[in-house]
């Protein structure tokens, strides 16, 4: 097994991300998806400081991680559906935060590559969400988030987050820099 790569802006093969996953299910991590905790969009007036976290066990998600090529659709059944419904910007207590409302094909589909398509809609519904670090950010809802939380209407990203390797990301929960508040 090879590890994740760590290549700033470059995501890695679903292979690598299964290895890693491995490897964070051999060291028996947890993954607490901070960005992933509460359903209530973030305002201006944000004052929550410290959310419930929804915390599982890496364990149970890389469970879920078919590691059978079978698995892999080989059409992609959501081709002609959007898979982002909207985006919204809000402002938080840290700084501006993009919401991404994924649509039931965007939380259901399983091709490859539908996560680059997914964030070109997102980027196609506002080019200012193209800054360093969202990306990944979103790869790691796409990824972990749709497997823990499944229900939580929506993604959040910051930009003001540093810009990290996804395997840093992933570590970091989705929320590199500190807890979503």
């Amino acid at each position: 097994m090879s590890p994740i790569p760590s290549h700033p802006g470059k995501r890695p093969s679903r292979p690598a991300m299964r290895s890693g996953a491995a490897l964070l299910l051999g060291a028996t991590l947890l993954l607490t998806i901070s960005g992933c905790e509460t359903d209530q969009p973030a305002s201006t007036a944000a004052t929550t400081l410290d959310p419930p976290a929804v915390t599982t066990s890496i364990a149970a998600a890389a469970t879920s991680i078919s590691t059978s090529s079978a698995a892999t659709p080989t059409a992609d059944p959501y081709a002609d559906q959007a898979l982002i419904d909207h985006i919204e910007w809000t402002v938080a207590i840290d700084g501006p935060r993009l919401l991404v409302f994924p649509t039931p094909a965007g939380r259901h589909t399983t091709f490859p590559g539908s996560e680059d398509r997914a964030w070109q809609e997102v980027l196609a519904q506002s080019a200012q969400a193209d800054t360093p670090g969202m990306r990944d950010q979103f790869v790691c809802h796409w990824d972990w988030a749709r497997m823990v939380a499944p229900d939580k209407p929506s993604w959040n990203l910051e930009p003001w987050r540093p810009a990290l390797d996804y395997q840093a990301i992933v570590r970091a929960s989705c929320n590199p820099g500190g807890p979503e508040r």
